[in-house]
This record gives structure tokens, C-alpha cells and sequence, in this order.
């Protein structure tokens, strides 16, 4: 509605004061509300804008801003989101006798849009106003928080507004794994209930573990002498200790071997992954005279 004058549509003058202009749509809104309507689409656009035009005209930062750079100015700095944002129109109409005696929680009315993203319901249901659109955080754990869980301070923004949150973040909040905060997303755009901010989580890298699902992968290197003989590796945990695992003698490059419930748990669950060992052999590339004649001999030997 680029270009509209709303003390007009109103039907009030520029130096009306807030008393006359509530007045005054409150007239306009007993006349063109859709519950004395009902199905008129002329009657329904003429609420649509003397509503739009209240809602700005009643807010005295909007007002002012609207008197001072005009209607298109105006419009250039708010949204049709942002003119509805924190209007009630639930406790408006209440006060104008709409709705009153409606059964609590009933779905009822119409629904129509004001151009904005949601639409907005009127009528004799309770539901009056438009719930706010959700919003995502991704947020980066480390394997140590996802396998604990931890507490985060949270910054974020969204059109302008910043806020800051203490999210407790779960044990097993793997890369991809959200938590819902209620109420925490964008307000509604006509007075309704803000939207819910979920928490995305995503695993940053370690230099240690890869992760496979609820799996960790770790790779350790032994000599050849090692695959040969056997022996017994140090491998980490995320607990921070070791398990002493035996490689049994004639372990191949690339043997797998699995470490049960040293994984990272599962949300909500009891469960929790593995932690599995790479078992990869180092062939020198540049022996001594000695090792090459001991090389020798095992070759000699049907090694």
C-alpha cells in the first residue's frame, strides 16, 4: 500500500490525536469487520486498510516516522511484517465487544492476509492473531560437548533485533540434530505468539576422531615387526584415557577393529555408537644395511 494516506483512510486529520484515531477505526472496524460482513470481499479489503492504517497511526514511533518521510518513505523502512509487529489485534477486538463469548481454543471466523507472510484470522475464534515464523541457529560443538552435552551462550540477530540465550545442549547432539526453544522465533506479525528458534547442531573437525554417525574412527600406525609379532597399542578415548588393545600377530594393513559403547551416545537414548581402530602398517622407504640384510634373510626364509 506504497503511497497511501492512512489519516485519510481513517478519516481523521493530521493533528488528530490518539483518542480521535482510535475512535475513529473503531467506527470503520464495527462497519467493515468480517463478522458483519460475512463474505463481502469490497468490505474485506476496506478492513484490511483501515486496519494497516491504525496500525501504524496508533504506534507513535511509526506515526512520527510515517509524518516525516511520507508514505513512501515510510514504506521503504518498514515491511508489511514490521507495521504489524507487537499490534494485538486479539485485545483490540476484545475491546471493541468481537468475539466475546466465543468457546476458548475453537477453531472458527475467516482468514485473510494483510501481504505480509502469514495470513490473520478474524471471527468468533480465539485463535485472533498470527503465529511468527521459526528461526534456525547452527551452532558448532566439539565431539568432547557432544559426547558430555554443555551449556552455550548464544548471540544471534534477526531483522535488526539481537538477542542473547543459555541453551543446555544435550549429550548426543550429533552434526544435523536440533532442539526446539519455544517462543524463542520471530514475533508474530499481527499481535500472535512469536515462532520457536531451533538449535542446529554441526561437529566441527578434530584432530583425532573422524565421525561416522554415532561412531568414532581413529587410526593408528605399528611397524611392520608389529603386524608381524604382535602387540599391544595405546588408543584414545574421548573420555580422555586410553584402552591398551592387543594386535594380534599377522594383523593386515587396514584391519578394523571395533572398541564397544566408546562411541558418542544417542539423544534420548541409552544407547551409544563405537569407537573403531584403523590398524595401518608403516613400510619404511629408506632401510639401513642392516635391516636390508635381515629383510633379505626373511625373504630367503619364504617371508
Amino acid at each position: 500500500m506504497a503511497g497511501v494516506d492512512y489519516y485519510k483512510i481513517l478519516g481523521v486529520d493530521r493533528q488528530a490525536s490518539d483518542t480521535e484515531i482510535k475512535k475513529a477505526y473503531r467506527r470503520l472496524a464495527m462497519k467493515f469487520h468480517p463478522d458483519h460482513t460475512k463474505g463481502d470481499k469490497a468490505a474485506e479489503e476496506k478492513f484490511k486498510r483501515i486496519s494497516e492504517a491504525y496500525a501504524v497511526l496508533s504506534d507513535k514511533d511509526k506515526r512520527r516516522q510515517y509524518d516525516q518521510f511520507g508514505a513512501e518513505g515510510f514504506r521503504q523502512q518498514y515491511s508489511q511484517e514490521d507495521i504489524f509487529r507487537n499490534f494485538d489485534f486479539a485485545s483490540i477486538f476484545r475491546e471493541f465487544g468481537f468475539g466475546m463469548g466465543a468457546e476458548p481454543g475453537r477453531p472458527g471466523g475467516m482468514r485473510f492476509s494483510f501481504g505480509g507472510d502469514a495470513p490473520f484470522g478474524f471471527g468468533t475464534s480465539a485463535q485472533q492473531s498470527s503465529r511468527g515464523s521459526d528461526l534456525e541457529y547452527e551452532l558448532g560443538l566439539t565431539l568432547q560437548e557432544v559426547a558430555a552435552g554443555t551449556s552455550k551462550t548464544l548471540d544471534f540477530q534477526h531483522k535488526g533485533h539481537s538477542e542473547r540465550l543459555t541453551v543446555k545442549i544435550p549429550p548426543g547432539m550429533i552434526s544435523g540434530k536440533k532442539i526446539r526453544l519455544s517462543g524463542k522465533g520471530a514475533p508474530g506479525p499481527y499481535g500472535g505468539r512469536a515462532g520457536d528458534l531451533y538449535i542446529r547442531s554441526r561437529l566441527l573437525p578434530d584432530p583425532v576422531f573422524t565421525v561416522e554417525n554415532y561412531d568414532l574412527v581413529v587410526h593408528r600406525e605399528i611397524k611392520l615387526s608389529a603386524a608381524l609379532l604382535g602387540t599391544t597399542l595405546a588408543v584414545p578415548t574421548l573420555s580422555g584415557k586410553s584402552l591398551h588393545v592387543k594386535i594380534p600377530p599377522g594383523t593386515r594393513h587396514g584391519t578394523k577393529m571395533r572398541l564397544s559403547r566408546q562411541g558418542l551416545p544417542h539423544m534420548k537414548k541409552s544407547a551409544q555408537g563405537d569407537l573403531f581402530l584403523i590398524v595401518q602398517i608403516a613400510i619404511p622407504k629408506d632401510l639401513t644395511p642392516e635391516q636390508l640384510s635381515l629383510v633379505k634373510k626373511m625373504a630367503e626364509a619364504g617371508l
